[in-house]
């Protein structure tokens, strides 16, 4: 899993909608895959094509919607996703967060989110911030068809700012955090312990061999 850095920079893409389920996010048929890789072209498939996609479907030769804002080349390089409350409800899909990662979004802030989908996100190295309805209300007001706003996150000091616009702190448990910064999943963290776990293991053989089965 990719380290995010301590503090890092990122430009915003603002989707205007409450209540984004992860079906929207990536529909159905696109759970066939069991790969962490490829859903990104069919991410908000039926907002972003005119046709419907399916898994292996050439998506440079579909026909884009006008009107969605990640069609918008201005907003070609963001990779920060912001939207309003409770987004990633629904199913428990963890292609949602895949399809989000592939397509190179690092960062969502929200209003609020779907808690299975909100853990999700911390399981694929995705920083998911909730802030304020009133500074989540400065970000959209200000957001330019133009150009995108960048924001600054300061994940050690878990702050999330725009230098001109407004600055606020998040919260984030210390065990997500390190993970984040160290670029770590949840096996990958249990990695770091395996000289006691194996220490563990050794002291169980000795007291109760019927507990460890080889």
């Amino acid at each position: 899993m990719a380290k995010i850095s301590n503090k890092f920079s990122g430009k915003i893409v603002c989707l205007d909608k409450a209540n984004v389920d992860t079906d929207q996010i990536i529909p159905k048929q696109f759970l066939k895959s069991i790969k962490k890789t490829g859903l990104g072209p069919f991410l908000f498939d039926s907002w972003r094509y005119e046709d419907e996609g399916y898994l292996g479907k050439d998506s440079s030769k579909r026909t884009l919607k006008d009107d969605f804002v990640l069609n918008n080349k201005a907003f070609s390089e963001a990779n920060v996703l912001v939207a309003k409350e409770n987004f990633g409800c629904g199913s428990s899909r963890e292609h949602a967060v895949w399809a989000l990662k592939d397509f190179g979004i690092t960062t969502i802030i929200a209003a609020s989110f779907g808690d299975i989908f909100f853990n999700n996100c911390f399981k694929n190295g995705i920083l998911a911030i909730q802030i304020s309805k009133k500074n989540l209300d400065i970000i959209f007001s200000n957001q330019s068809e133009i150009k995108p706003i960048e924001i600054l996150v300061d994940l050690v000091n878990q702050k999330i700012f725009d230098e001109k616009l407004f600055e606020e702190n998040f919260e984030i448990e210390s065990y997500r955090k390190k993970c984040l910064i160290e670029g770590l999943d949840e096996i990958g963290y249990s990695l770091k312990y395996e000289k006691e776990i194996s220490k563990y293991e050794q002291k169980l053989r000795k007291e109760r061999s019927w507990v460890i089965n080889d």
